[in-house]
């Protein structure tokens, strides 16, 4: 099994080489990666070496081991932290157990205790491997949480609440069967008089009604799916061809009178229009309950077809929540190319509704008014995406073609895709600016840090130091080094200011910090560098 990787932090480099020499490493199961002389230096190699144990002694220069744990538990959340101190002292133990610290060692550091506590460390990292690690329990968890899956992609394709590629995806996913081709939906109610609704023999109708139209449903040229949805079942069902529409629904009138002969329960079903395609049913669900809803008025009908009551030349379109929210969420956030294909469908449902001229400008002024609202609470001029003479007023019959009018409105939603795109970049590169400006005027206050820059343009640290490594390519810590470095340098070069008063002038108060930090980032001490470069 792979090794526990320790990073070992002491000023005294006696006890380092002490500990690192008596501790068999390798038979406790873990390597000693790296070692550093002080906090700092710590926190850096911490980020490098990534460990999943630092051992760490309070009392060092430029930054102890309790203030060192601080940044550790930020920075490196899953890691054991163990602390060795000479002073037998309540309050440093205090802190560090406040801390998450895992263990508190008094020295003289004893190397059975130690390892002993090392031992107590293993078993516990051991724990959460194999807990990571345990494949088969995910898998099998996976697989018992399927139906409850299955049932929750059903009721949520049903709803209308998953985009296209999210459908098969998540069909491919949950292993269900969702081929291209013609479908249709039906709603299968239970007409019990006299049930209470909300009762637990509501539930086991459903739950009998689905298993009943699974087990009996038997049409040449069709294969179904019958889910629970709803205070119904459902009924998904593909047809090979339209011709099979009819006798699919022949066969539900069938079903309906073996329901009463077998479980002495009526049924009623609605039927919703067929779709070209599964993504689809949600509207051909959305036919059936409506059809349903006509049961009071059809004199009895156990099956009803929206079709036969709400003929395509009086239908309606409407620009629904789900819409809205898939519109925005493309033009916010999404691809160019997901723009464009929300906008197709959008075209297509018009295209295919068989809407009348009227209702087609409706639902234009819909999807219009949707997109003005995107770009004023983006804060972008509407004039920018809709021109300078736009009124608010759009007519179909400003277009030749819905294929033109599909052309326009994507032109308008990929122009603001493009003005948000700006309008971050622009952000981050102006927050950015605006931080290194800061530096270059506080690089010589000794106390500048990462809080204080974000306390004065308002953004919180985490959100900060994420966006300034992204852009800028390196840490805010290593951002400020660089800067202080490099005018440490140019003051070296150019003037004949003794070291101490550089290391004041470039942040640091502690002469001899100075020179550590000049040797790491230079490889030669500040004298050194002085006499080289003025040769």
């Amino acid at each position: 099994m792979e090794e526990y990787r320790v990073l070992l932090v002491d000023d005294e480099e006696e006890i380092r080489v002490g500990i690192s020499r008596k501790i068999d490493w390798t038979a406790l199961g873990f390597a000693l990666v790296g070692e550093a002389g002080n906090g700092e230096e710590a926190l850096e190699l911490a980020e490098q070496l990534q460990p999943d144990v630092v051992l760490t002694d309070i009392k060092m220069p430029f930054m102890d081991g309790l203030a060192l744990c601080r940044h550790l538990r930020q920075s490196l959340p899953g890691a054991k932290l163990v602390v060795f101190s000479g002073f037998d002292d309540f309050e440093y133990a205090r802190q560090a157990v406040s801390m998450g610290v895992s263990e508190y060692i008094l020295k003289p550091i004893n190397a059975p205790e130690l390892m002993q506590v090392l031992a107590k460390l293993r078993e516990q990292l051991d724990s959460q491997r194999l807990e990571r690690r345990d494949m088969e329990t995910l898998r099998r968890r996976y697989e018992e949480s399927l139906p409850i899956l299955r049932e929750l992609f059903y009721t949520r394709l049903l709803g209308g609440q998953l985009s296209p590629d999210q459908v098969q995806d998540r069909a491919a996913r949950y292993e269900i069967d969702l081929p291209a081709g013609l479908w249709t939906a039906a709603l299968v109610h239970a007409d019990l008089p006299g049930e209470a609704e909300g009762t637990d023999r509501d539930e086991l109708l459903l739950l009998s009604v689905q298993s009943f139209l699974s087990e009996h449903f038997s049409l040449e040229g069709c294969s179904a799916r019958a889910v629970l949805y709803g205070d119904a079942a459902a009924l998904l069902v593909q047809l090979s061809g339209e011709d099979r529409l009819y006798p699919l629904l022949e066969e539900l009138d069938r079903l309906s009178l073996l329901s009463q002969s077998y479980l002495g329960i009526p049924l009623a079903a609605g039927v919703g229009l067929p779709c070209s395609r599964p993504e689809e049913l949600h509207r051909s669900v959305e036919g059936a309950r409506s059809a349903l809803d006509y049961r009071a008025l059809t004199g009895g009908s156990r099956v009803i077809y929206i079709d036969d009551l709400e003929p395509q030349s009086t239908a309606t379109l409407s620009f629904e929540e789900n819409d809205q929210r898939l519109l925005s969420a493309a033009v916010k956030l999404d691809t160019p190319e997901q723009v464009e294909c929300v906008v197709r469908s959008l075209m297509e449902r018009m295209s295919q509704a068989g809407l009348s001229l009227s209702q087609c400008h409706l639902f234009l002024l819909e999807v219009v008014t949707c997109l003005v609202r995107l770009t004023r609470s983006g804060g972008v001029a509407v004039e920018e995406v809709f021109g300078e003479h736009f009124t608010g007023a759009v007519s179909i019959s400003d277009f030749s073609s819905l294929e033109e009018l599909g052309r326009w409105f994507c032109e308008r939603c990929l122009k603001l895709h493009d003005l948000l795109g700006r309008q971050r970049t622009d952000s981050a590169w102006r927050l950015v600016e605006q931080a290194k400006g800061y530096i270059a005027g506080h690089y010589t206050d000794e106390h500048l840090s990462v809080e204080a820059l974000c306390s004065h343009i308002h953004l919180s640290p985490t959100y900060f130091s994420t966006l300034f490594k992204r852009e800028v390519g390196m840490s805010f810590t290593a951002y400020v080094t660089q800067v202080r470095m490099d005018e440490a340098a140019h003051l070296l070069q150019e003037t004949d200011e003794k070291t101490y008063r550089i290391a004041e002038r470039t942040g640091y108060s502690d002469p001899n910090y100075f020179s550590y930090v000049f040797k790491r980032h230079f490889g030669v001490s500040p004298s050194k560098f002085r006499a080289g470069t003025r040769r």
